[in-house]
Parts: C-alpha cells; structure tokens; sequence
C-alpha cells in the first residue's frame, strides 16, 4: 500500500517547475506564481513527466527528462497549412502560439497552433510547438491530497474560484 503523502492515481498534485529545452533554454516556469495542480493518472501532464512523479513524496525535488515520444510528440505532416484570414472571425485576436480547435470531416474536435498571421492568412499547424523536443523539468512537489469524487469523474482538480462547471 503506498503511503499517503506519495503521488498515486486519485492524488491532487500541487508542483513547481522549470521547463527547459535540452539545450538549457528556459521554455515555462511556474515558480513566481502558484504551484501547477493536476490530478495523477488522468493524463493531465505530459506522459514522462507523470511517470517519473509517480511515488515521489511531497518535498522531493528532481529533473525529468522527458523524450519526445512521452512528451509532445514527434512532428507529423508537412507542416504549417494557410488559412485564409476571412475563415477566422473578423474581430479575432490572432496571435503566434495561439491554440485553437478545429472540426475535421468527421465532426472530430482537434487542436491546432497560430505559427504567423499575415494579412491575408493564418498558418496553422497541427503539431504541438514543443513536439520533437526533448524536454528537461526542474520538479518540486510541493503538496497533494486525495482527489474528490468529482474531480475523479470530471478529470482535472477543482480549484477555488476556479473552476467553471
């Protein structure tokens, strides 16, 4: 049985981290803010790094080097696509690194990222910024506590004032 202050499936996880690239640049930190919250298990994270939580104890601090293919992914397709900028709504603030969702042929809802915006049209990718790239986080746990049944059910953790449904 784990103990109850190790990071199992069903654990509300508050953590800092730095992300880096494996050439040292810093991508995203969360350590002038609030710790990130996720829950355990429901694939909230990037794969590699839930893995390498697993079982670590509040307090514990480690670097988690996470290969594409258990983080964002290896880049599919050709590339960025152009969209002509009347498909967009006019009073949309396009911007580079923007995510958007999209429907395909089948109704099926997919995300898609602005790469540049020109006058004329958008180009958009499907692949994640941050796919192909090995990827280094500098983790503190810093608390857990065991998910609510809601949060269970739902996915993700409820915050105060935070949460929308």
């Amino acid at each position: 049985m784990a103990d109850a202050q190790t990071i199992t499936a069903g654990k509300v996880v508050f953590f800092h981290y730095t992300l880096s690239s494996d050439v040292g640049e810093t991508i995203d930190s969360s350590r002038e803010g609030d710790p990130m919250p996720y829950l355990h298990g429901a694939g909230n994270i990037v794969p590699g790094l839930e893995r390498q939580l697993e079982g670590k104890p509040v307090g514990a601090a480690f670097v988690a080097v996470v290969s594409p293919e258990e983080g964002y992914g290896e880049r599919q397709g050709e590339g960025p696509v152009a969209v002509p900028r009347d498909q967009f709504p006019p009073d949309a603030p396009l911007q580079e690194g923007m995510q958007l969702f999209a429907k395909d042929q089948n109704d099926q809802t997919f995300p898609l990222w602005i790469v540049k915006v020109e006058e004329e049209q958008v180009f958009v990718d499907p692949n994640h910024p941050l796919a192909d790239m090995t990827l280094r986080f500098d983790v503190e746990v810093v608390s857990m506590r065991d998910a609510s049944d809601v949060e269970k059910e739902h996915g993700h953790p409820h915050l105060p004032g935070m949460h929308p449904h």
